[in-house]
């Protein structure tokens, strides 16, 4: 359901509604092509390649909000989504004044090469033809890659694009903050999540722990996401038998350092080199661990990648009572207090929480607020 407003409502005569807490949580997939670089084979006028991306359709002024090549043979344009993604479909919207046809025959491909310009990247699909200001989408299958061109084959062409929307998931871990409970030489916690398997050099690509008991690593997504799996891959020089036993485990407690949230599965092994996916059917957590039960274990991995919907964000209101045999009026006392409690909070992996301060109304202003009056005009 899409909306701005969440009302919650008991309907009928004299009835009190009483609410402790309301959490709501949101999805957002995310069109992956905004505020990406773009890149066309030629510009005609002002039909800049980045007006494909822009939100705006066009319709009204296509000059200033669609994109076009000049007339060529095979003219091609492509977003540069800065990382790797498993897309699965892409929109196209058609321009609406004039020359539909000129989309017909563009080829939709995604890979991760810049070969030919990435035109020669895999096929997602072919574009038969899309009716004037219609948004037609085509289903990619979770292809991987890092670039989306269109590409019409021919003479004389025109390439024009009103809107262009990728979407798909992408390798949430990325760019976050890795920790882990032992480090190996240089065989650093963010190695894991560099891109780079590390096949030839593993010990400036890999992560490893020292040889330890219930040795750990973690990931933290910064924010709560809906994971539908993650892969690992094993190192390929030696010693692949180390990963047997690891446990993957995704949730939001850092209790025993995120070694107690709830399991998505448990690796029996994984052979020298490959990549390994693990299906977490859609568990909800901010934080991935992996986690190798026993002694004197080492923990190394080539690669992590986790993948899912989000960020599924909670916005929750709690209302707190404080009894204090000391006096709370004085705005410092008030001030540590919440200081001290936010601490608190940040310590158990609370970080994004906003404390009010509210005080109670006195006995005389709940007596005036109660008043015939005050009631009249609630009733109306």
């Amino acid at each position: 359901m899409e909306g701005r407003y969440v009302i919650v409502n008991i309907p009928g005569a004299s009835k009190i509604l009483t609410l402790c807490e309301v959490g709501v949580y949101v999805i957002f997939p995310g069109n992956l092509a905004t505020g990406r670089t773009v890149t066309q084979s030629s510009t005609f006028g002002t039909w800049v390649g980045e007006q494909a991306i822009d939100f705006n359709p066009g319709f009204i002024q296509p000059s200033s909000s669609c994109s076009s090549t000049t007339a060529q043979t095979n003219p091609w344009w492509r977003v540069d989504l800065h990382y790797i993604y498993r897309v699965s479909s892409v929109v196209i919207t058609n321009r609406l004044d004039c020359c539909p046809e000129r989309i017909n025959g563009a080829e939709i491909r995604i890979g991760n090469s810049l070969e030919n310009n990435g035109n020669n990247n895999p096929i997602c699909a072919v574009i038969s033809s899309i009716p004037a200001g219609v948004s037609s989408t085509y289903i990619c299958n979770n292809m991987n890659g890092r670039y989306v061109n269109l590409f019409i084959p021919g003479d004389s062409r025109f390439l024009t694009l009103c809107e262009v929307e990728v979407y798909g998931e992408g390798n949430l871990a990325t760019g976050r903050t890795v920790t882990q409970s032992s480090t190996f030489d240089t065989w650093v916690g963010e190695q894991a999540i560099d891109l780079n398997p590390s096949f030839i050099q593993p010990s400036s690509s890999c992560s490893s722990t020292d040889i330890q008991t219930n040795p750990w690593w973690r990931v933290d997504l910064h924010y709560i996401y809906r994971i539908s799996s993650v892969v690992i891959t094993n190192r390929l020089d030696c010693c692949p038998e180390r990963i047997n036993g690891a446990e993957i485990r995704i949730g939001n407690s850092l209790e025993n350092n995120g070694n107690n949230n709830p399991i998505c599965a448990v690796i029996s092994s994984i052979p020298a080199g490959v990549s390994s996916t693990y299906i977490c059917n859609d568990m909800d957590g901010r934080y991935v661990n992996l986690f190798l039960p026993g002694d004197s274990r080492f923990l190394t991995l080539c690669e992590v990648e986790v993948y899912g919907e989000g960020p599924v964000l909670k916005k929750t209101f709690v209302k707190m009572k404080l009894k204090s045999s000391s006096s709370l009026s004085e705005t410092e006392m008030r001030v540590q207090l919440l200081s001290q409690l936010q601490s608190a909070l940040m310590e158990r992996g609370f970080s994004d929480v906003m404390l009010q301060w509210s005080q109670p109304p006195t006995k005389e202003a709940m007596r005036k607020e109660d008043s015939p009056a005050q009631c009249a005009v609630r009733k109306r």
